[in-house]
């Protein structure tokens, strides 16, 4: 990316003011969706959900697409990008629990009469928000170093094996590390029950994923075509036959 020097803006007076410039590109809208949606799942995962024989946690639906947006993240702009973007949302995790802390360490007002509510829903289990923090930073770690390494092997190709293979990778580190912390909190005392806990988390997880492969190939091409992307063949082909 070309840098820019900052910009000059003359005041009405005659003063002259300067800004940093904000470079076009998608990269921090994609990592704020990626923070966002975690810090999100990590409060809806406060509530236990049912649906038939199914026993999940209310981020089911929303925790995948941390890991599809991670997906992106990884196959356009690198392991080292995503890694950065990963590090924000473990701080951000953090800033969000300690501030819920203070919050309900903080004495209510005469007036509020939702203080129980609020301790039961941000009043977040130490050891869960371990277990979901280690989890994500492992889980997507893992993920785009997977993915990384593929693709430096096959180039452009084989896309879709990539990003399968990235997640069997990811979402198993995740959910075994997250069990394996939270088990004693969120009622496992065995180790067929513990077993379960990880296959049906990480099938489930994996299946979201899959399924949303097609959307996510799309916003890969999408976002690659946003970004002028030319594949390392195509640059050198360029190169090679341009007049010298």
């Amino acid at each position: 990316m070309t840098t820019q020097s900052a910009t000059a803006t003359t005041k009405p007076g005659g003063e002259s003011i300067r800004f940093i410039p904000v470079h076009s590109t998608l990269y921090p809208w994609l990592v704020t969706v990626f923070v966002v949606t975690f810090l999100i799942s990590n409060i809806n995962a406060t509530k236990g959900v049912q649906l038939g024989p199914l026993i999940t946690d209310g981020a089911f639906f929303l925790f995948p697409l941390a890991y599809i947006v991670g997906d992106v993240l990884s196959e356009c702009y690198g392991f080292k990008s995503t890694r950065r973007a990963v590090y924000i949302g473990f701080a951000m995790a953090i800033l969000a629990a300690l501030s819920f802390y203070i919050a309900i360490w903080l004495p209510a007002a005469d007036f509020y009469e939702g203080q129980e509510a609020f301790e039961a829903t941000l009043g977040l289990v130490p050891q869960i928000l371990a277990a979901s923090l280690v989890g994500y930073v492992v889980g997507q770690l893992l993920n785009s170093f997977t993915l990384v390494k593929m693709k430096a092997r096959s180039g452009e190709k084989g896309l879709i094996a990539r990003l399968v293979a990235s997640t069997v990778v990811g979402e198993f580190g995740d959910t075994l590390l997250f069990c394996a912390i939270a088990a004693p909190v969120i009622g496992i005392d065995s180790f067929s029950g513990f077993l379960n806990y990880v296959i049906v988390g990480f099938l489930w997880k994996t299946a979201c994923e899959v399924i949303m492969l097609p959307l996510t190939t799309l916003v890969i091409s999408w976002v690659k075509r946003r970004e002028d992307y030319v594949p390392i063949d195509e640059a050198e082909t360029s190169t090679a036959t341009q007049p010298q």
